[in-house]
């Protein structure tokens, strides 16, 4: 193209899910809802955990760093969705709009790293679990935390840097409810290549070396299970698992359709469906795959519900 038809875009459209106006109110009513729950669940994950000293262990203490990290990645994008559903204009800053794809980023690619915590949580829990207390100290979680955290800023940085290079044509209407890398992309005049290089290297390096961390970690436990001489035992164990499987499988299943393939076969439509899964319904459906399966923090929440019922009253 031309670089004498170039503009400098100062801001972008966010289309959003749907532009049919009878489908708006419902739109809102229900990710406001998805939204709210979301946002009560997690809260009250962390609660718990705080308010229960019986669950300052490391496996919750993942738990509740994976529950703040829910709310900050659904909050990265859904209030800004919500607002936009009822604006004449549904624009969004050219700042705000990288603003917002860090932030996605960073909570996402933290949500990675905070999963394959989990799993190694279970790994020595399981495998290892007479030197459980002496490995998982609490130092040692929060060393691990403070590096997740900090992995997640500069991998969120990186990406954030590259897009901020890129220079936008006059059509500034984004097909998508957020700022998505791979939509944004779609509408640069210049070259995308280094930007997709990095998604499908440092990218696939950060995404699926954790995912190759929970796997092998799982295939240790299996291992281990498989020699235990109890059904009991067996079921017991396999069960403090299940909870994070589930979490595991959803989030890495959306994540790798939407941004682990060429962006010349990437779908708007399609990505819009499937980043919803990942970004709205599963940090809301988290706290209760968590608490369902988990006996302590079913027992935890009953304690609580009684403490608060007593104090109201009495």
């Amino acid at each position: 193209m031309d670089s004498s038809n170039w503009t400098s875009v100062s801001h972008f459209v966010l289309l959003g899910i749907s532009t049919h106006p009878e489908e708006q109110i419902p739109l809102f009513l229900l990710f406001l809802l998805m939204y709210t729950v979301n946002i009560s669940g997690n809260l009250s994950i962390i609660t718990l955990i705080l308010s229960a000293p019986r669950l300052h262990i490391p496996m919750y203490i993942f738990l509740s760093n994976l529950a703040f990290t829910d709310i900050c990645f659904t909050s990265a994008t859904v209030p800004k969705m919500l607002q936009n559903i009822f604006s004449p204009t549904k624009v969004i800053s050219y700042t705000g709009c990288l603003t917002q794809t860090y932030f996605f980023i960073c909570f996402a690619t933290m949500e990675n790293f905070i999963l394959a915590m989990m799993a190694y949580d279970r790994y020595i829990a399981i495998c290892h679990p007479f030197h459980y207390p002496m490995i998982l100290t609490r130092m040692l979680c929060v060393k691990m935390v403070v590096m997740c955290h900090a992995l997640s800023h500069l991998h969120a940085l990186l990406h954030t840097f590259l897009m901020g290079r890129l220079i936008f044509c006059a059509d500034n209407r984004i097909p998508h409810f957020f700022c998505d890398l791979y939509a944004l992309m779609q509408l640069s005049c210049t070259s995308t290549y280094l930007n997709t290089l990095m998604i499908h290297t440092e990218g696939v390096v950060v995404v699926s070396g954790a995912l190759a961390f929970i796997t092998a970690s799982y295939a240790c436990i299996i291992l281990v299970v498989l020699r235990m001489p109890s059904a009991k035992d067996k079921w017991k164990a396999f069960s403090t698992c299940g909870s994070h499987l589930t979490v595991v499988a959803i989030f890495y299943g959306t994540l790798s359709w939407v941004y682990f393939r060429p962006l010349s076969s990437y779908s708007v439509t399609k990505g819009r469906i499937v980043t919803l899964m990942y970004t709205v319904v599963t940090p809301m459906l988290n706290p209760f795959i968590y608490s369902l399966r988990n006996g302590d923090v079913k027992g935890a929440f009953v304690k609580w519900m009684s403490r608060i019922q007593i104090l109201f009253f009495r």
